[in-house]
Protein backbone atom coordinates (compact mmCIF):
# COMPACT_ATOMS: atom_id res chain seq x y z
CA UNK A 1 0.00 0.00 0.00
CA UNK A 2 1.66 3.61 -0.67
CA UNK A 3 1.32 6.24 1.43
CA UNK A 4 -1.12 9.17 1.42
CA UNK A 5 -0.24 12.42 0.02
CA UNK A 6 1.53 14.76 2.29
CA UNK A 7 -1.70 17.14 1.88
CA UNK A 8 -4.12 14.46 3.13
CA UNK A 9 -1.60 13.35 6.37
CA UNK A 10 -1.76 16.93 6.75
CA UNK A 11 -5.80 16.78 6.84
CA UNK A 12 -5.51 14.07 9.40
CA UNK A 13 -3.31 16.52 11.70
CA UNK A 14 -5.96 18.92 12.26
CA UNK A 15 -9.42 17.10 11.62
CA UNK A 16 -10.86 14.92 14.07
CA UNK A 17 -14.04 14.16 12.02
CA UNK A 18 -15.57 12.00 9.49
CA UNK A 19 -17.98 12.50 6.62
CA UNK A 20 -20.49 10.65 8.64
CA UNK A 21 -20.33 13.23 11.76
CA UNK A 22 -20.51 16.42 9.40
CA UNK A 23 -21.22 18.73 12.48
CA UNK A 24 -17.98 17.78 14.56
CA UNK A 25 -15.28 20.70 15.72
CA UNK A 26 -12.27 20.85 14.04
CA UNK A 27 -9.48 21.61 16.00
CA UNK A 28 -7.05 23.95 13.68
CA UNK A 29 -3.52 25.35 14.93
CA UNK A 30 -4.26 28.92 14.37
CA UNK A 31 -7.32 28.64 12.11
CA UNK A 32 -9.17 32.77 13.26
CA UNK A 33 -5.38 33.76 12.30
CA UNK A 34 -5.32 31.67 8.60
CA UNK A 35 -9.04 32.68 8.14
CA UNK A 36 -8.47 36.34 8.06
CA UNK A 37 -5.05 36.39 6.57
CA UNK A 38 -6.63 34.55 3.59
CA UNK A 39 -9.19 37.19 3.76
CA UNK A 40 -7.44 40.42 3.57
CA UNK A 41 -5.06 38.51 0.68
CA UNK A 42 -8.45 38.66 -1.11
CA UNK A 43 -9.73 42.58 -0.34
CA UNK A 44 -12.64 41.41 1.04
CA UNK A 45 -14.24 42.67 4.14
CA UNK A 46 -16.27 40.85 6.73
CA UNK A 47 -19.38 41.57 5.13
CA UNK A 48 -17.89 40.74 1.73
CA UNK A 49 -16.60 37.48 3.01
CA UNK A 50 -19.90 36.53 4.25
CA UNK A 51 -21.91 36.79 1.69
CA UNK A 52 -19.39 34.21 -0.40
CA UNK A 53 -18.98 31.87 2.29
CA UNK A 54 -23.04 31.82 3.56
CA UNK A 55 -21.90 32.19 7.41
CA UNK A 56 -22.70 35.06 9.53
CA UNK A 57 -20.80 38.20 9.69
CA UNK A 58 -20.57 37.29 13.93
CA UNK A 59 -19.81 33.85 12.99
CA UNK A 60 -16.68 34.76 10.79
CA UNK A 61 -15.73 37.67 13.41
CA UNK A 62 -15.41 34.87 16.10
CA UNK A 63 -13.88 32.32 14.23
CA UNK A 64 -11.07 34.94 13.28
CA UNK A 65 -10.71 35.76 16.64
CA UNK A 66 -10.40 32.37 17.54
CA UNK A 67 -13.71 32.57 20.08
CA UNK A 68 -14.99 29.51 18.08
CA UNK A 69 -13.92 26.77 16.37
CA UNK A 70 -15.19 26.27 12.89
CA UNK A 71 -17.56 23.13 12.09
CA UNK A 72 -16.90 20.78 9.29
CA UNK A 73 -19.66 22.39 7.77
CA UNK A 74 -18.52 25.96 8.25
CA UNK A 75 -14.77 24.85 7.33
CA UNK A 76 -16.33 23.84 4.04
CA UNK A 77 -18.14 26.86 3.16
CA UNK A 78 -14.90 28.95 4.06
CA UNK A 79 -12.99 26.34 1.50
CA UNK A 80 -15.63 27.08 -1.25
CA UNK A 81 -16.70 30.63 -0.69
CA UNK A 82 -12.76 31.56 -0.76
CA UNK A 83 -11.81 29.60 -3.29
CA UNK A 84 -9.52 27.66 -1.86
CA UNK A 85 -8.97 24.02 -1.13
CA UNK A 86 -8.37 22.74 2.84
CA UNK A 87 -4.51 22.52 2.57
CA UNK A 88 -4.32 26.08 1.86
CA UNK A 89 -6.12 26.75 4.63
CA UNK A 90 -4.78 24.63 7.39
CA UNK A 91 -1.22 25.43 5.88
CA UNK A 92 0.81 28.32 6.66
CA UNK A 93 2.66 30.75 4.20
CA UNK A 94 6.42 29.92 3.68
CA UNK A 95 8.28 32.84 5.43
CA UNK A 96 10.82 34.14 3.67
CA UNK A 97 14.10 34.89 5.23
CA UNK A 98 15.70 38.41 5.31
CA UNK A 99 17.08 38.88 1.94
CA UNK A 100 15.68 35.82 -0.01
CA UNK A 101 12.91 38.11 -1.86
CA UNK A 102 13.53 40.72 -4.77
CA UNK A 103 16.80 38.82 -5.91
CA UNK A 104 17.85 40.09 -9.48
CA UNK A 105 21.05 39.59 -12.19
CA UNK A 106 22.05 40.91 -15.13
CA UNK A 107 24.29 39.51 -18.24
CA UNK A 108 25.62 42.24 -20.89
CA UNK A 109 25.48 40.91 -24.45
CA UNK A 110 28.65 38.66 -24.29
CA UNK A 111 29.63 38.70 -21.04
CA UNK A 112 28.29 35.20 -19.83
CA UNK A 113 30.50 32.79 -18.36
CA UNK A 114 32.09 30.42 -21.42
CA UNK A 115 31.75 26.79 -21.61
CA UNK A 116 32.51 25.08 -24.24
CA UNK A 117 32.34 21.56 -25.05
CA UNK A 118 32.79 19.09 -28.01
CA UNK A 119 29.72 19.70 -29.73
CA UNK A 120 28.49 23.09 -28.24
CA UNK A 121 29.86 26.27 -26.99
CA UNK A 122 27.91 27.56 -24.01
CA UNK A 123 27.55 30.63 -22.43
CA UNK A 124 26.10 30.41 -18.99
CA UNK A 125 23.60 33.45 -18.08
CA UNK A 126 22.60 34.77 -14.34
CA UNK A 127 25.73 33.08 -13.20
CA UNK A 128 25.91 35.53 -10.30
CA UNK A 129 22.71 34.37 -8.31
CA UNK A 130 22.80 30.89 -6.25
CA UNK A 131 20.66 28.09 -5.71
CA UNK A 132 18.50 29.30 -8.81
CA UNK A 133 15.30 27.19 -9.85
CA UNK A 134 16.58 27.93 -13.68
CA UNK A 135 18.95 27.73 -15.30
CA UNK A 136 19.65 29.57 -18.43
CA UNK A 137 21.82 29.55 -21.06
CA UNK A 138 23.02 30.16 -24.59
CA UNK A 139 24.27 27.72 -26.66
CA UNK A 140 26.06 27.60 -30.15
CA UNK A 141 25.87 24.50 -32.11
CA UNK A 142 29.01 23.72 -33.16
CA UNK A 143 28.17 19.65 -34.71
CA UNK A 144 26.48 19.51 -37.91
CA UNK A 145 26.56 15.65 -38.02
CA UNK A 146 24.67 13.31 -35.47
CA UNK A 147 27.71 10.96 -36.33
CA UNK A 148 29.73 13.29 -33.85
CA UNK A 149 27.96 12.09 -30.30
CA UNK A 150 29.06 9.57 -28.67
CA UNK A 151 25.81 8.94 -27.18
CA UNK A 152 22.64 10.92 -26.63
CA UNK A 153 22.86 13.64 -23.93
CA UNK A 154 20.85 13.54 -20.39
CA UNK A 155 19.86 14.75 -17.00
CA UNK A 156 18.04 15.50 -14.36
CA UNK A 157 15.06 18.03 -14.65
CA UNK A 158 13.16 19.52 -17.44
CA UNK A 159 14.27 22.26 -20.21
CA UNK A 160 12.73 24.57 -22.32
CA UNK A 161 14.38 25.02 -25.91
CA UNK A 162 14.18 28.32 -28.18
CA UNK A 163 15.88 28.62 -31.47
CA UNK A 164 17.62 32.62 -31.66
CA UNK A 165 18.73 32.24 -35.40
CA UNK A 166 19.46 29.42 -37.66
CA UNK A 167 18.01 25.86 -37.53
CA UNK A 168 19.07 22.60 -35.73
CA UNK A 169 17.93 19.44 -36.31
CA UNK A 170 16.21 17.93 -32.66
CA UNK A 171 16.78 14.74 -32.01
CA UNK A 172 15.26 12.97 -29.16
CA UNK A 173 15.32 9.36 -28.04
CA UNK A 174 11.64 8.24 -28.05
CA UNK A 175 10.61 10.62 -30.95
CA UNK A 176 11.42 11.32 -34.81
CA UNK A 177 14.36 13.79 -35.57
CA UNK A 178 12.09 16.91 -35.78
CA UNK A 179 13.81 20.60 -37.44
CA UNK A 180 13.40 23.83 -36.05
CA UNK A 181 14.11 27.13 -37.41
CA UNK A 182 14.35 30.54 -35.97
CA UNK A 183 11.62 31.30 -33.86
CA UNK A 184 10.65 27.91 -33.04
CA UNK A 185 10.44 26.59 -29.52
CA UNK A 186 10.54 22.73 -27.29
CA UNK A 187 9.81 21.55 -24.00
CA UNK A 188 10.80 17.90 -22.90
CA UNK A 189 11.97 15.88 -20.26
CA UNK A 190 16.09 16.13 -20.09
CA UNK A 191 16.26 12.45 -18.89
CA UNK A 192 14.93 11.23 -22.25
CA UNK A 193 18.31 11.46 -24.34
CA UNK A 194 18.36 14.82 -26.69
CA UNK A 195 20.81 16.06 -29.17
CA UNK A 196 21.11 19.35 -31.26
CA UNK A 197 22.54 19.40 -34.48
CA UNK A 198 22.84 22.66 -36.63
CA UNK A 199 21.30 22.22 -40.37
CA UNK A 200 22.09 25.71 -41.21
CA UNK A 201 25.51 26.70 -42.85
CA UNK A 202 26.17 29.16 -40.13
CA UNK A 203 26.49 27.21 -36.56
CA UNK A 204 22.82 28.01 -35.28
CA UNK A 205 22.06 29.29 -31.97
CA UNK A 206 19.71 28.44 -28.95
CA UNK A 207 18.55 29.89 -26.00
CA UNK A 208 18.41 27.15 -23.08
CA UNK A 209 16.43 26.90 -19.74
CA UNK A 210 16.86 24.44 -17.51
CA UNK A 211 14.64 23.45 -14.16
Amino acid sequence: MTDKPAFLKEEQQFFSVTRDNAEAVVEPLELGKRVREIRLSQNLTLEEASKLTGLARSTLSKIENEQISPTFTAVNKLVKGLGIDIPQLFTQPKKKSPGSGGRRDITRHGEGKPHPTPTYEHELLATQLSSKKMIPFKTTVRTHSWDEYEDWIRHDGEEFLYVLSGSIMFYTEFYEPIELVTGDSAYYDCEMGHALVSTSQKDAEVLWVTA
